[in-house]
Parts: C-alpha cells; sequence; structure tokens
C-alpha cells in the first residue's frame, strides 16, 4: 500500500510542478525560435541555447522567485503595482490554486459511504501517481546504469598509452587548442569508438589496432575532435541533462531536447576541427573510417566522434559554406534574454515580495480607511487576567469600537487577523501597558473595514511599521490516533451562523454557533472547547490559541463534527493566561484538576486525535518599529 503521506506531499506540491512543467516548456519553445534565428551561425550558440534550457528544468523560477523576497527590504507597495504584478503571476503560474482554494478545500463534506471505485480511484490518484514517477525513474537509471557498467568494464580493461604517433599528435593538438592538463590516452581492447570518458578527470579510450588503419590525417582529425570535447566540457553538460531525463522522463520535450544537444554538439565539435585547420573531406573519410572499424558508444555521457545524424553531418563538413559569427545584433538579443531569465524573477520577487506596512495603502484618489473620532489613552491599571481586558466592537453604536485595558499585541491581533505566537520582535510593553481605546467610523462600516481603520490608528498612533516573514518554527501536527478519530456527526440543533469576517478569538462564555469552536472555559480546573458543526480548521484555530503554538492540519478529515473537548491547564498550554505564552505578562496561572487529563490525553481519549511535535513553515508579523502613543 503506497503510504498517506505521499500522496499529500504531491497534493501540496501539484500545483509547483505544473507551473514549472509550463515554463521550462516555454523556455524550449522559446530556445527553439531563437535557434532558428541563428541557424546560420556557429552551432555552439545554438547548444548554448539547447543547453540553458535543459539547465531551467533543474532551477524553478520560483527559487529565484524566493530569492528576491529574501533580498527585499520592508516597503508598502501600492495598490496599482500590486495588481500589475498579480496579473504577471497568475500568467506565469496557471496552476496555482486561487487564495481561497485552501479554505474551501478544508471546509469540504466528505463523500458519502459507498461511493465506489471510481472515488477510491480519484482519492488515491496522487499516490497513483507519485508510483508511477518513481517506477519510471528507476528504469531510466537502470537502463544507464547497464549501460555505464559496459564502459566501466571497458576502462578496466584498458592500459595507459605513454608514447606512439597517437601521444605526440594529441599533445600537439592540446597546445593549439589550450589545453594545459595533458589528456591521457588509454588503449582499450574493447571495439568502442574512441571517446572522452569521465568529468571531473577525463581520459580518451582508443580502441587496440584502431590507429593502424588511419593515416596522420585522420588520425589528427579524430585526435581533434575529442580535444575539442574535451575543452567544451561537453561530458558535464551531457551529464546534466541525464539528471533532467531520469526526474522529467515523463516529458517528451526533454528526450527530444537531448537530441537536439547531442546534434549541436558534434556539429560544434566539427567546425572547431575544420577551422583548426583540418581538410573537410579528410575529416570526413576520418569519421566514416571510425564508424566501419567501432560500434557506436553506450551512453550520452561519453562524448565520441560518431554522434548524431551522420548524414547531415557528412553533408555540413562537405559543405563549403562556412557558418557565420554572431553579429552584435544578435549578441545583444541573446545576452538581454539571458538577463531577463535570470533577473526577471528575482526582480519580480524584490517587488513584489509579502511585505506589507501597519495600514494597506488603497488605490490613488481614495481617502485612507481611518476612525472619524479616535482616543487611546494608557490604562495604569495591571493587566495580568483575561477579565482585565476588552475589546469589542458595537453595531448598535454605529460600529463603534472600544477596548479596555488591552495591550498593543492584543490591538495587532484584531487588526492583522494573527494569533499572538504569529507576532515577531517588539519590546516588552507591546504585552505588559494596557490601553482604553475608543473609536468611531464615519457612519456603519463592516467588521473587514473596522480592522483596516485599527492599522491606521496604530500606524498613526503607535508608529507601527511591520511585514511578513515565512519562518520555520516549532508546530504541532493534528493526526488521527491509533484507533482513527472519533468525532460525532452534526446534530445541527442550537447553533447559530457566525460572521463570515469574524476574527480567530475566544467567543464570549457560553456560544456555541456553527462552524465555531467557544471556549476554553468551564468551572475551576476544567478547561473546555465545544461547539456545533464545527471544521477541523475551526478546532486548529482553537488549539493553537490554547497552545501558544502553531498546530497543522494533517488528519485528513474534511466533514462536519459536534465538539466537546474537556481538559486541564498544565504547562503545554502555553496559550493559556498565567503560563508565560506570547501575549502574556504573567499573573496568577489557571487551577489545574489531577483528575481532569490534559489537553493531549483529552484529544486522544475523547475525539481520537493525537498532537505530534514538529517544525513547519509559519506566516508571522515582524515589528520593525513602534513607539508609545502619546495622551490624547
Amino acid at each position: 500500500m503506497i503510504p498517506k503521506y505521499l500522496s499529500a506531499i504531491l497534493a501540496a506540491t501539484a500545483p509547483a510542478i505544473g507551473n514549472h512543467l509550463w515554463q521550462s516548456t516555454v523556455c524550449i519553445v522559446i530556445a527553439g525560435l531563437l535557434t532558428l534565428v541563428l541557424r546560420k551561425n556557429h552551432a555552439r550558440a545554438r547548444y548554448g541555447l539547447w543547453l540553458a534550457a535543459s539547465v531551467k528544468f533543474l532551477i524553478p523560477f520560483s527559487l529565484l522567485v524566493t530569492l528576491g523576497m529574501h533580498l527585499a527590504r520592508p516597503r508598502v507597495l501600492p495598490a496599482t503595482e500590486s495588481g500589475f504584478f498579480f496579473a504577471m503571476q497568475e500568467v506565469s503560474q496557471p496552476f496555482t490554486p486561487p487564495a481561497t482554494g485552501s479554505q474551501a478545500a478544508g471546509k469540504s463534506r466528505r463523500p458519502a459511504q459507498g461511493a465506489g471505485l471510481r472515488y477510491r480511484l480519484v482519492h488515491n490518484l496522487p499516490a497513483i501517481l507519485v508510483a508511477m514517477w518513481f517506477c519510471g525513474f528507476l528504469v531510466v537509471l537502470f537502463v544507464w546504469y547497464a549501460r555505464w557498467r559496459r564502459i566501466s568494464a571497458a576502462l578496466r580493461e584498458a592500459v595507459p598509452l605513454r608514447e606512439g604517433r597517437e601521444v605526440e599528435a594529441l599533445r600537439r593538438l592540446e597546445r593549439l587548442g589550450g589545453i594545459r592538463k595533458p589528456i591521457e590516452l588509454l588503449l582499450s581492447p574493447a571495439t568502442l569508438e574512441p571517446g572522452i570518458f569521465g568529468i571531473v578527470k577525463p581520459v580518451l579510450g582508443w580502441p587496440k589496432g584502431f590507429s593502424e588503419h588511419l593515416p596522420d590525417a585522420h588520425l589528427e582529425a579524430i585526435l581533434a575532435h575529442e580535444m575539442w570535447h574535451v575543452r567544451r566540457r561537453d561530458n558535464l553538460a551531457a551529464a546534466m541533462h541525464m539528471v533532467v531525463e531520469a526526474i522529467f522522463w515523463f516529458h517528451p520535450l526533454v528526450w527530444w531536447l537531448g537530441s537536439r544537444l547531442v546534434e549541436e554538439r558534434e556539429r560544434a565539435c566539427d567546425e572547431e576541427v575544420v577551422e583548426l585547420g583540418s581538410e573537410r573531406q579528410v575529416y570526413a573519410e576520418s569519421i566514416l573510417k571510425t564508424c566501419e572499424f567501432c560500434l557506436e558508444s553506450p551512453l550520452a555521457c561519453v562524448s565520441g566522434v560518431t554522434g548524431a545524424d551522420l548524414k547531415k553531418r557528412i553533408v555540413r563538413i562537405m559543405s563549403e559554406r562556412m557558418a557565420s559569427k554572431l553579429s552584435f545584433g544578435k549578441k545583444l538579443l541573446l545576452a538581454a534574454i539571458a538577463i531577463a531569465a535570470v533577473a526577471g524573477p528575482v526582480v519580480f520577487g524584490l517587488v513584489n515580495a509579502p511585505q506589507i506596512h501597519a495600514q494597506s495603502t488603497p488605490p490613488k484618489n481614495a481617502p485612507l480607511p481611518s476612525f472619524e473620532v479616535a482616543s487611546i489613552k494608557r490604562n495604569p491599571s495591571v493587566w495580568n487576567e483575561p477579565t482585565h481586558h476588552r475589546m469589542d466592537v458595537h453595531p448598535e453604536l454605529g460600529g463603534r469600537l472600544t477596548a479596555h485595558n488591552a495591550p498593543l499585541m492584543l490591538l495587532i491581533q484584531r487588526a492583522y487577523a494573527v494569533q499572538a505566537f504569529q507576532v515577531v520582535g517588539g519590546p516588552a510593553w507591546i504585552n505588559t501597558d494596557g490601553y482604553d481605546v475608543e473609536a468611531k467610523p464615519e457612519g456603519n462600516t463592516d467588521r473587514k473595514e473596522m480592522w483596516l481603520m485599527l492599522q491606521t490608528l496604530l500606524a498613526d498612533r503607535f508608529k507601527l511599521t511591520l511585514h511578513r516573514e515565512t519562518r520555520r518554527l516549532p508546530v504541532y501536527d493534528l493526526k488521527a490516533a491509533k484507533r482513527g478519530p472519533k468525532l460525532p456527526a452534526p446534530k445541527a440543533v442550537g447553533c447559530v451562523s457566525r460572521p463570515p469576517d469574524a476574527p480567530p478569538t475566544p467567543s464570549p462564555q457560553g456560544q456555541a454557533d456553527c462552524g465555531y469552536v467557544a471556549g476554553p472555559m468551564g468551572p475551576s480546573g476544567l478547561l473546555q472547547l465545544e461547539g456545533s458543526k464545527v471544521h477541523m480548521a475551526d478546532l486548529i484555530s482553537k488549539l493553537a490559541l490554547v497552545l501558544g503554538r502553531p498546530v497543522l492540519d494533517k488528519t485528513e478529515f474534511t466533514g462536519e463534527f459536534d465538539l466537546n473537548l474537556s481538559f486541564t491547564a498544565d504547562e503545554a498550554t502555553m496559550g493559556l493566561p498565567g503560563f508565560g505564552g506570547p501575549g502574556d505578562p504573567g499573573g496568577s496561572p489557571l487551577p489545574t484538576d489531577p483528575n481532569v487529563p490534559n489537553i493531549f490525553a483529552a484529544l486522544e481519549e475523547q475525539l481520537g486525535l493525537k498532537l505530534v511535535s514538529a517544525k513547519g513553515p509559519v506566516e508571522v508579523l515582524v515589528i520593525d518599529h513602534v513607539e508609545r502613543p502619546s495622551e490624547n
């Protein structure tokens, strides 16, 4: 049986893989169009284009975009720019799901029982695709390994050739070609064609008795061809494309690209040999004599002399037409395309980095979302228990926002809909100083705009600036326990719908509304999380609040359920008051009850779920600057 985590990995990475394949395919098409423009120029220019298209498969544009994002400094992006770059992202990454896709997926219903074979096939499709890719990958590696063993056996039987006319001719050609390190010549009893073996320390394999059939001019022509393979490092390029073929064996253009590389590689060496002084007829005859005596090299990363289409090669070699050098205009075109291919994604990441200011920048000529009247005063009382602070929005008073003894950390959480552990940096007083806030908008407004106004207020009065980052932090993975989850089906009785833009904060005591988790609450020593028709995302959000650490859903449960979880506080519930969690200034810890299980045991006993410590990516808000507000 294929492990489920393979399905999860592929499902999470499928959009990125699709975008990478799409972008790499476009690069092959562009390279093909450019080779048509350069069809009358030297083959080495076309070879470089095909090689760049091959390397693109190993370097996703997303890596360059990420590099640009890491190099970017925190700054504000105008709304017009963000729309432009959003359009660019949609075109360049057509397989990326919309931002709301994950939320919708998290709240999709489980299919009915007995969906049949079709559902099981669709459900297991990611795992099946992973298995098919891995089988193809192993087949390609096995074929190449079998061929490589044949070459290795021939090299083990070869003996170094220290003197003779072959060695003298090779050394003379090395001086003409500018190769400083001598190429070792190995005399092999095998009938493989002369070829360059190895990448770091290349050696020239030479079949025994082959020189007896060659005049000096033919011998030098063949040696010159192999010398140019070493000078151009063709074996390294061929090995890189072999890696591409192994990973992307399912892509037909990858194999077509490999044949183009071999064709232009051999043609480029042919041009170099002719330009070095070999007569065309002599060189063509030397290739034909090699074919009569030897067998073709069985591996692409062994550069021989008989590769590519021999008939076309002979015709090109015998042609009197010489390939022309690149003009200045064509060099400029290639340089501009190369710079754009590398620098473009980096610049995109620099400009479109996910960094923000304390308030969102509206379109030009639009008023800033701000309160009509706002007052912030320092509350001298000590903030040490949840009952000592509160923050409310009053629709009956025209959307007035009030906060009593609220620390700045709480205001940031509400303004940006994050939890305390997602706020990084800042002085200690953002957790300890309490403030009384009264703010009135101009006319009625919805909650979403209210939080934007609060962002503006924080930037104006607290001089708050911050930016977003993704960091690898300690998290909890929520998984099914050994005997599976025990989540009761929803009864949908006595629950009311919550507002769609309600922030992920604890609801008032006694509230249990549809799709929302109320709590923690309860008598002394007992805490509860309860709700009706909740989704796993709701439970995840509330567990993160209680534990003071991100919780990732690894249960694969997508249905609705009723929740009633009872537990006692302990050192793991860092998000609760008095336990030193993020945003907790201290105070009296919550009472514990030795007869009530802690949250880990309660999850497994009551819900059939378990929490596993791990590390994962977490989006955080990093405070760049903040000041205490002046009294008003």
